[in-house]
């Protein structure tokens, strides 16, 4: 077999993987199918290959001193989309791009490696259970596995994109109750007392950071209800906050007890996660980076508004990283999710390409 025919059949392999990942329901906290057909189809192409106790599907291949951590997630939000790939290449599904696609693109690129890569280093993708659900559970559990010296995220950039970080999150659920009282006479209702927290909440927000989307202090009402029962007054509201590096979620968090002042709210604060942007120059930046340029195209650098599995490793892994995978990270939880297939073909070539020139430096 030629190199242009073993890299035909590569591609078509890895696509029949994502093919059948994407064809798997695996909503948060239910990946346990899409778990063993992952590590089945890695057992089946040379990986050592096991289903862990956080459920991830884990994958090793490589024998060298060096140890490159490819974590992607393979837990998806709700929403059942129809899967098929229509005439022009497109992969219709859920997790097609968010991120199945990303976790198949390192699946697929570590099968391919060559002899000398696998001699050099050992590579272990995670399948990483529960991303899309407060715990990251099996993130926070593959930090506790590994000591990598390189890591690579699986969220779609596009094939030419490198993200290097996500900011930080805190969820703040504010309640307040007070007895019930005719609503022509003096004082306040509950929801009243809860709309003034918001506003010094969002206030806050608009002063606390910088002026690009990835510096500010983002604050959003994620959930709203009231009610009554005739003798007390109830009102809650689930408040989301992205934070910028610098305003750490334990700093955020006091801030936002401050304002609270004389109202009658309870603070519950949930989803701490800080801020992370890693360095445009690391050596997994730069091999990715030449390789993008190799396939023909221009690298992106790109810091993302959200929040990732990069937030969870980063206070733990202390290795070069970045997020990469293909897709348009702005189909993430749509009902038009899909994938060009040709894109990722494109992503796995690109891949393969820097895997090899990162451990081979």
């Amino acid at each position: 077999m030629t190199e242009h025919e073993g890299t035909a059949a590569a591609l078509r392999d890895a696509r029949a993987l994502i093919a059948g990942a994407v064809g798997v329901p695996s909503v948060s906290g239910e990946e346990a199918a899409v778990a063993a057909y992952l590590a089945d189809w890695m057992r089946a192409h040379d990986f050592t290959a096991h289903v862990d106790e956080a459920g991830n599907a884990v994958g090793e291949r490589g024998r060298g001193p060096l140890t490159v951590v490819l974590l992607g997630h393979i837990d998806t939000v709700p929403g059942d989309i129809p899967v098929r790939v229509d005439e022009a290449g497109v992969l219709h599904g859920r997790g097609s791009v968010d991120a199945k696609g990303s976790f198949c693109t390192f699946v697929a690129a570590v099968a391919a490696l060559g002899e000398d890569a696998l001699h050099r280093a050992r590579f272990v993708c995670v399948g990483a259970t529960e991303e899309e659900a407060p715990s990251s559970r099996g993130a926070r559990h593959a930090v506790t596995q590994y000591a990598p010296d390189a890591v690579f995220i699986g969220e779609p950039s596009g094939w030419a994109g490198i993200t290097l970080g996500y900011k930080g999150r805190l969820v703040v659920k504010a309640s307040v109750e007070k007895d019930n009282f005719h609503s022509a006479g003096d004082g306040t209702s509950a929801a009243d007392d809860l709309a003034e927290y918001w506003f010094r909440a969002r206030a806050w927000a608009a002063t606390a950071g910088g002026s690009s989307p990835f510096e500010a202090v983002q604050a959003t009402v994620q959930a709203l209800s009231s009610d009554a029962d005739g003798l007390t007054q109830r009102a809650h509201a689930t408040i989301g906050l992205r934070l910028p590096v610098g305003l750490t979620p334990q700093d955020a968090e006091a801030h936002l007890r401050d304002l609270a002042g004389d109202l009658p709210v309870t603070l519950v604060f949930v989803g701490h996660e800080v801020a992370v942007r890693h360095d445009r120059d690391s050596r997994v930046a730069r091999a990715l980076r030449v390789a993008i340029r190799a396939h023909g195209g221009t690298p992106v650098f790109k810091v993302k508004t959200g929040t990732s599995d990069m937030n969870v490793v980063a206070p733990h892994w202390a290795a070069p990283t970045v997020a990469y995978g293909p897709g348009d990270s702005k189909l993430d939880h749509t009902p038009e999710e899909r994938l060009d297939l040709a894109e990722y073909d494109r992503a796995v070539l690109v891949l393969r390409d820097a895997l090899t020139r990162l451990v081979a430096d």
